[in-house]
């Protein structure tokens, strides 16, 4: 058995670029940054080294998302990863992308998470509590 699935977080290094087939199914180009830690083998300091994924993503949910990504952008991808190769002038070339299945906003910009919901008390007054707040052997 064989497992094809990739997860992905960082921020968008371009805006997408969306366009259709000729069937008019819509495909949703993107590239996102993702830093990878190295020591410095001459300073013994850590760098972040950056890594340039290219992602794909198609149908009706990359039209409406092309709408509200822009570069910068912090997000998290699911998908597969997909390898593919061409010949230019002569020369072979390929890439391996991920084509996304799924998307989530990590955060807007200068601002917090955009799926973090603001905390509000109870309307009763009850908190569930923590396992934590009491001694609960586990």
């Amino acid at each position: 058995m064989s497992i094809n699935r990739v997860v992905l977080s960082g921020h968008l290094t371009r805006d997408p670029d969306l366009r259709s087939t000729a069937s008019g199914m819509q495909v949703l180009g993107f590239g996102v940054a993702v830093n990878d830690r190295r020591k410095n083998a001459q300073t013994g300091e850590w760098e972040d080294c950056p890594n340039f994924i290219d992602c794909t993503m198609f149908g009706a949910r990359a039209q409406s998302l092309s709408n509200y990504l822009s570069k910068g952008a912090k997000v998290a991808v699911e998908g597969k990863l997909r390898w593919s190769q061409w010949e230019r002038d002569g020369q072979k070339r390929s890439k391996i992308e991920v084509i996304v299945d799924d998307l989530e906003f990590m955060s807007s910009r200068g601002s917090a998470p955009v799926d973090a919901a603001p905390s509000m008390p109870d309307p009763a007054g009850y908190a569930p509590a923590s396992p934590y707040d009491e001694d609960i052997p586990f």
